[in-house]
């Protein structure tokens, strides 16, 4: 496999087979395995930050980190061993949004971050969920789009280094973060608009 494309960087061709809507969901896999110990840890992570003076703390910001980059790591298990799933498909952008709506919780709690912004920020993932589902009910799958991609980092280090107590690098890369999700939320909503029309009227 090229070193791009297992790194995840190449996301040239048609996703794989195994993810695709109708496929068995194939729960026990190490990908999912994966999955599963982040799902897992998002109540551990709120438990440790809520109970905190403050909000800010080696504790927390790992745990938040280490989740977040479990998505990374459970992209490459699955690259590295073809164990994809479609209930891998399905949990890690759902795992995705429960992270940052946590890590919106913890920071709007001790007012880390600029409270406006994460109650954008906290309703775009939650119309996120809601519109994926729909999707799902409409036989339209919410495939991950450039900027939703490029989005992730600023979005998860923006509440990383607010939880490390370095306010001013958190709002710069909450903003940067938040422009980009809410630009890939348009380009959801105009696609799920053309493939629904496109169902109604082949």
């Amino acid at each position: 496999m090229k070193p791009l494309r297992l790194l995840g960087f190449d996301r040239s061709g048609p996703p794989p087979p195994q993810t695709q809507p109708g496929q068995p969901l194939r729960p026990w896999t190490l990908p999912n395995a994966i999955g599963f110990l982040r799902l897992a840890l998002i109540p551990v992570f709120l438990i440790v930050a809520l109970t905190s003076s403050d909000g800010v703390g080696a504790a927390q910001a790992i745990l938040f980190a280490a989740i977040g980059w479990g998505d990374y790591a459970d992209g490459i298990a699955a690259r590295v061993s073809g164990q994809y799933s479609r209930l891998g498909a399905l949990m890690d952008p759902a795992t995705d949004r429960l992270l940052v709506i946590s890590g919106v919780a913890v920071a709007w709690r001790f007012a880390l971050l600029p409270w406006w912004a994460l109650a954008l920020l906290a309703a775009r993932e939650l119309a996120m969920l809601a519109l994926a589902r729909y999707g799902l009910s409409r036989g339209v799958p919410l495939r991950i789009n450039w900027p939703g991609r490029l989005a992730v980092a600023p979005v998860m280090g923006s509440l990383f280094f607010a939880m490390t107590g370095l306010r001013s690098l958190g709002d710069g890369l909450l903003y940067v973060g938040l422009a980009l999700a809410l630009a890939a939320s348009g380009l959801y909503v105009r696609s799920g608009r053309r493939q629904l029309r496109a169902q109604t009227h082949p």
